[in-house]
């Protein structure tokens, strides 16, 4: 029995490295197979064929949802980019010298400013990482193009054979039937409040950026306030692509009332706004206090990268899970003694 175990052990941490590559299409791939099961499900009820079914739903999941977002994120970095090296231009210019030379008053406050930050270093540093982000994402939608096609490729075998993995899942599992259950709906829990609690938080995001743009008096609040919503969602990115350029550029137009109020909002507001609230409604979906919901977000992103947005979660949840398991069969070993 010894040498079996160790041989299950080296086995699943062969079988582990093996599929190390392939995490990220894994990931999204269950995750898009859990998100869209009802839609699926309602396919399957006009299609009698199953796999005529799973490549119905693929397609369409393609069309709802990669589609939008390879164009989306791509022209929105290199938008950003655009108005950031604008800025950085204006700056180089001496626009901000000019500024403080008109308004006598506020020059203390404009060299205090400049001692402390150096702002064209900064609008520098800002445009070139925010340019090597859109050719980083133009290269990788090449470069990844593999990983994007394994991931549906999976998808359609999640959904086709669903019902063959899962009850593959339960022979394998070494729980009782109900905890094997239970382990199952905390999965599906977890990847549904993961994804639907951030959109939710973008969408507040995006409403409060843009509802300081309408205040503010600046051009299309609706159109910024969207894309406020869309880069929320990407990791990495955030509304902040918006609004610190929105801020600067009203500090070289001389608003320096509406470019403090506009700093302020979104630093503190809608940047705050997103620790706060995603903690607490994923938080409160998994029964998760909010200091771990957000340890195992941020933690998640920062050991398995994008993935982690799922993973982090996922491991936090059915660890919590598999202890609660443990604990009470160790109660009922006690009082069987």
């Amino acid at each position: 029995m010894v040498v079996l175990g160790a041989a299950v052990i080296v086995g699943i941490v062969v079988c582990a490295l093996l599929a190390e590559p392939f995490l990220g299409a894994i990931t999204w791939a269950l995750s898009l197979a859990i998100l869209f099961a009802p839609f699926h499900g309602w396919i399957e009820t006009k299609l009698k064929h199953p796999s005529l079914a799973a490549m119905v739903s693929v397609l369409t999941i393609v069309l709802l949802v990669a589609v939008p977002a390879a164009f989306l994120v791509g022209r929105l970095v290199e938008e950003a980019a655009s108005g950031a090296a604008s800025v950085r231009t204006r700056v180089a210019d001496g626009e901000i010298q000019r500024l403080l030379e008109t308004h006598p008053g506020i020059a203390p406050i404009g060299r205090w400013i400049d001692q402390q930050v150096d702002l064209p270093a900064m609008m520098a540093s800002l445009a070139t990482w925010l340019s090597n982000a859109g050719a980083t994402f133009v290269k990788g939608s090449v470069l990844q193009a593999a990983e994007v096609v394994l991931t549906f490729y999976m998808l359609f075998y999640f959904l086709r054979d669903r019902t063959a993995v899962a009850r593959l899942l339960r022979d394998w599992m070494p729980l009782e039937s109900t905890d094997t259950e239970r382990l199952f709906q905390r999965v599906f829990d977890t990847v549904h409040a993961t994804v639907y609690g951030t959109l939710a938080v973008a969408a507040v995001q995006g409403s409060l950026g843009g509802l300081m743009f309408w205040i503010l008096g600046l051009p299309t609040p609706l159109l910024w306030g969207v894309v406020m919503s869309v880069l929320s969602v990407v990791p990495v990115l955030g509304a902040f692509i918006v609004w610190i350029p929105a801020a600067i550029l009203l500090l070289l137009d001389g608003d320096w009332g509406k470019a403090l109020i506009l700093a302020v909002w979104g630093g503190i507001v809608v940047g705050g706004i997103d620790n706060v609230l995603r903690p607490m409604f994923v938080g409160n979906q998994l029964r998760l206090h909010t200091i771990p919901a957000f340890i195992s977000m941020i933690g998640g992103l920062a050991l398995f990268g994008a993935p982690g947005f799922i993973l982090g979660p996922l491991a936090v949840t059915v660890t919590m899970l598999l202890v609660e398991v443990w604990a009470a069969r160790d109660k009922v070993s006690k009082q069987q003694e």
